[in-house]
This record gives C-alpha cells, sequence and structure tokens, in this order.
C-alpha cells in the first residue's frame, strides 16, 4: 500500500521545478508562484463520492461549502489571501439538474462567506460516483509566506480551535446510517452530535486566525492545516524542516462533547485527536518570545515545542512515558 505522506515526496522528487517563478512546487499546501511584487498561491483538492463523502447523510448545499472550505483552507495555511476559486465535476446518472443547483447553491455560500470568486467550471460524466475538484488560487506577501520548512528548533507549537469532533462526527453518521439500513422507519439520533456532525459536514477554513495573527502581530515560522490528521502534519512539517517534535497529550485542545462521545464508541479520545483529521484547523510554530501574544487567545492552544530531528516525532503522556508518532492516515 502507498500512502499518501511517500506520495508526495515521490512525485517532488520526480518533478524538479524549471522556471525562476515557481518558487515552491509539490509539497506544501499550495503552490507558490513569484508574481512580481507578492506571491500568487495556487491549491487543488479533489472530493470522491463514497471515499470523501456519502451521500446518503451528507447534504449537497454542505458538501459543495465542504468542498470550496478544503481549498481555501490550503492558501489560509500558507498566511495568504483566497481570492479565486475554480470547480470541475463529474457526475453520474443518479446526479439531478436540482441536485447540482443545490451544490452550487453550497458552493455560493462558501464564495461569500470567505469573498472568493468563481472564475471558472466544467463539468463531465462519471462512470461511477460524483467527484468534485475545487482548484483555489491566492496571494501573499513575500515576507509573510509561510513553508512548512521554516519551523526551528525551540519553536513552540500551536493549534487552533480543538482537535477530533470531526472524526467523531464520522463515527455518529455511519452508525445512525447503519441503523437506518436496519430500519428505514427509525429517525437519526443526531441532536446530542450537533457539534460534532457540523465539524464533519460543514468544516470551516480558519481565515479568521491570519488575520488575528497579522493583528497582534505574530508571524508564524510555519503552517499547515490539519486535514490528514494531526500526526501526519507534524511528520509533514518534521520532514520539510529537518526538525523533530515533542507534543504533550495533556495540552491537546479536546471538546468535551467530543472526548465523551469517543469514550461512549470506545474509542481513545488522544487518538481520535491525533490520527482523526478533517478538523481544517490550523498548525503552526512561533518564536517563543511570541507565545505571550497567542497564549491569551481562547482559540489558539501552544501544544509542544520543535526539537532537533534526531529525537523524532512524539507524543509525551501525562504520565511523562514518550510515544512516537506515525501517520495513521490516507492511504490508496
Amino acid at each position: 500500500m502507498l500512502s499518501k505522506f511517500n506520495l508526495i515526496h515521490k512525485l517532488k522528487a520526480t518533478f524538479p521545478l524549471h522556471h525562476p517563478t515557481s518558487i515552491q512546487g509539490i509539497g506544501d499546501d499550495a503552490a507558490v508562484i513569484d508574481a512580481g511584487t507578492h506571491y500568487k498561491l495556487a491549491t487543488t483538492d479533489i472530493l470522491a463520492e463514497r471515499v470523501h463523502f456519502d451521500l446518503t447523510y451528507h447534504p449537497l448545499k454542505h458538501l459543495g461549502y465542504k468542498a470550496v472550505t478544503l481549498a481555501v483552507s490550503n492558501i489560509v495555511a500558507m498566511y495568504g489571501i483566497p481570492e479565486q476559486i475554480l470547480v470541475n465535476m463529474a457526475i453520474n446518472d443518479n446526479v439531478s439538474l436540482p441536485m447540482l443547483q443545490e451544490l452550487y447553491e453550497g458552493i455560493h455560500k462558501a464564495c461569500t462567506a470567505y469573498q472568493v470568486d468563481l472564475v471558472g467550471s466544467d463539468t463531465t460524466v462519471s462512470a461511477t460516483g460524483l467527484m468534485i475538484t475545487v482548484t483555489a488560487l491566492g496571494s501573499a506577501d513575500k515576507k509573510h509566506v509561510c513553508f512548512r520548512k521554516g519551523a526551528q528548533v525551540n519553536d513552540i507549537i500551536c493549534v487552533t480551535g480543538d482537535l477530533g469532533a470531526a472524526y467523531l462526527g464520522l463515527q455518529v453518521l455511519n452508525r445512525e446510517k447503519q441503523v437506518w439500513e436496519a430500519d428505514p422507519n427509525m429517525q437519526p439520533v443526531l441532536e446530542p452530535y450537533s457539534y460534532m456532525v457540523r465539524r464533519q459536514l460543514k468544516p470551516e477554513a480558519r481565515t479568521d486566525i491570519v488575520q488575528t495573527l497579522q493583528k497582534l502581530p505574530v508571524l508564524p515560522t510555519c503552517m499547515i492545516d490539519i486535514a490528514d490528521g494531526l500526526c501526519s502534519e507534524l511528520l509533514h512539517i518534521s520532514k520539510a524542516a529537518n526538525v523533530g517534535v515533542a507534543i504533550y497529550e495533556d495540552k491537546l485542545p479536546i471538546d468535551q462533547g467530543a472526548y465523551e462521545t469517543a469514550v461512549a464508541f470506545h474509542l481513545d479520545p488522544i487518538t481520535c485527536a491525533v490520527n482523526g483529521g478533517e478538523d481544517y484547523e490550523l498548525l503552526f510554530t512561533i518564536r517563543q518570545q511570541d507565545v505571550d501574544k497567542v497564549t491569551q487567545h481562547p482559540d489558539i492552544t501552544p501544544i509542544g515545542y520543535v526539537t532537533a530531528v534526531a529525537e523524532g516525532v512524539r507524543l509525551v503522556t501525562k504520565t511523562g512515558t514518550v510515544v512516537p508518532l506515525k501517520a495513521q492516515g490516507w492511504q490508496t
């Protein structure tokens, strides 16, 4: 099995950059292109039915919104400003015109929320399920753009929001789907899990955090969005910057409802937070002298620090046990 982590590095080694304007290619949240006075950013994300979403419980309006969020989040993770998107779809015979209209309604709402322009779209036929690809374009100040390779030893590692809720929302939805398939007369029980379900079906790109950091001001040394799980993103930073990482179990921000749901589902809340993915929060590193500026913010949590590469990527438990971290996310 080829992991996404290994595939990215194989492609990066296979496709060298030929043009001086290509500052960053494969291997970061977005490509970085020199536009003279500033950098242009470009990124693309794909969502495939029965892989990334299930139309049994994923409203099309939310799906359209989520597709845009994923792409916009990558621009934000470069400390950039999202500006335009292009949307491509492959649809099968099960997708009707009203369904497409609902999907585009969600895309429109996301464009309004993130102040981005839909500047192109294409549609083709799919022999299998629905597929959506969103390409996002943006810009960044040359002095402020954040690369994964920027983390340095002794930097403080921070995350926004809370972790693991989106993964638990998926567990709730899958459980209720199984109940419904066994008895179509049963109504899903989602109200107690509304926060987690919303985090799964309609995540938000953290454009607000970038604005906050700019006002403080705090310039992160590196930044990445948490798409494939905290552990996977830490490994990306470790690889790109040639550093080690230490995070602390008792510092991980976990919503109380998500914690209780994990326990009820016989899941380890820490494992959900570290490996769950799809939170689309921001993971970033800052200089030690900037810690006091961010600790007063209710939605930013320092969780560890950057170490020498020889120390590896590790989690320190509440009892002081050191656990090496390995990616548990996407496989193809």
